[in-house]
């Protein structure tokens, strides 16, 4: 079961103005599931992303990066579960193409002005014929109140789908900001999540986009983990549809670029914060806080160390205060000049580690008592400058095994 995670209600998924949202069943992988997703987007609008840092990278980001450096505008996404179309050559390539072709052709817009998404089982031929014959249904169902069902319609092992709104003034305007992302299993982005897209009808120069995302994508879904695996598929798209009526944003340190900036931060953050609440078996939200770097890039290793330890992660299932566990991972994190007698480390408000070793005062039935939470916070405190950063994670547990133990069947 997911930690502290509900599915959003859709009347609280707000429609951005430029965006329609239509899904339906095209037997991907299975019969009689939702695995099918078009997006389309009004004329006018702009398209930034941002994706895998895994070189073994799939057939539809490599088309994505293709199509957007090309500088056309992007008029349409499509989106299939169920097929990752990763490790298949350029088969998978021309499959991918093969389906822009044809969404293209039922819009009436430039192959190269859509952008093909895939998630799934890696390694196995992507069945485009019934991909390409489920698109008019899916076109059919466009609508601009389909946030919920698009974001039910792009899940693959989770077990909720993640959605979020929000919306901000910006020049007198009411401006509306809305996402969905998908993400259980195989989570350490290096850039972004699994699948994520987030819109927007704020008025902004299109140049913006891009810095825009990648801030997003380093302050949310680079910040997660669930099991420290890359994916051949993530990939983050921000879309802007112009649609608000307010003074073009020229600038993200203006008063009204800060605005947009913070929303889209937020939306992305609670989008990434579900992907770990759903993390596969997860039964623990952790927050690992680094405090007391001399730069981010240091308080970032040793937070990662942390939320990547196998040991770490199944002693938080096991609600074991092993907490060794987690100066071992702070010392292998590759900070070479790491001061151990400097060391700080708290759970929530216990008081676990100062100057490097045992508080005085720590009893392990206090570590135990948080560690039995579904919450957790662990602080570290490295006493070497003022960066900061969080990480979230969950824990490991035997549910996580057997899930991705038979994923395939």
């Amino acid at each position: 079961m997911p930690v502290n995670l509900t599915a959003p209600d859709p009347q609280s998924l707000l429609p951005v103005p430029g965006v329609r949202l239509g899904i339906t069943m095209a037997g991907v992988r299975k019969a009689n599931r939702r695995d099918l997703t078009v997006i389309a987007l009004d004329e006018g609008s702009s398209v930034a992303g941002v994706f895998t840092a895994n070189r073994f990278c799939a057939a539809p980001v490599q088309v994505c990066r293709e199509h957007l450096a090309a500088g056309t505008a992007i008029r349409a996404i499509v989106i299939n579960t169920g097929n990752a179309n990763a490790g298949t050559g350029a088969d998978g390539l021309a499959r991918a193409r093969q389906t822009c072709d044809a969404l293209a052709a039922e819009l009436g817009i430039e192959a190269r002005q859509v952008l093909p998404f895939s998630t799934g089982v890696i390694m196995e031929t992507l069945p485009v014929d019934r991909i390409v014959a489920g698109l008019p249904a899916a076109i059919a169902a466009l609508k601009a109140d389909n946030w919920a069902e698009a974001a039910a319609g792009i899940m693959t092992t989770d077990t909720l789908p993640k959605a979020a709104s929000r919306q901000v003034t910006v020049g007198g305007r009411t401006v509306t900001i809305s996402g969905i992302s998908k993400g259980a299993g195989m989570i350490r982005p290096n850039m972004a999540t699994m699948l994520g897209y987030v819109a927007t009808d704020a008025v902004i120069a299109p140049e913006l986009l891009q810095p825009l995302v990648k801030e997003a994508a380093d302050l949310s879904f680079n910040r997660i983990t669930i099991d420290g695996d890359t994916s051949t598929n993530d990939s983050f798209v921000l879309i802007a549809t112009h649609q608000a009526g307010h003074e073009r944003i020229t600038s993200l340190s203006s008063a009204e670029g800060r605005a947009l900036r913070d929303a889209v931060v937020a939306v992305s953050q609670q989008l990434a914060q579900a992907i770990v609440r759903d993390g596969e078996g997860a039964t623990k939200f952790i927050s690992v806080v680094v405090q007391g770097g001399k730069d981010e890039d240091e308080c970032r290793k040793a937070a990662y160390a942390i939320a990547h330890s196998p040991l770490v992660k199944t002693a938080f299932f096991a609600s074991d205060p092993n907490l060794g566990r987690i100066l071992a991972a702070v010392g292998y994190a590759g900070i070479d000049d790491l001061d151990q007698s400097l060391i700080e480390l708290h759970l929530d408000d216990v008081h676990v580690v100062t100057q490097g070793g045992r508080h005085p005062a720590y009893k392990e039935e206090d570590g135990q008592r948080v560690m039995k939470q579904s919450e957790i916070t662990v602080r570290v405190g490295l006493n070497r400058g003022r960066a900061e950063t969080t990480v979230w994670t969950c824990d490991l547990s035997h549910e996580y095994v057997t899930i991705n133990a038979d994923y395939r069947s």
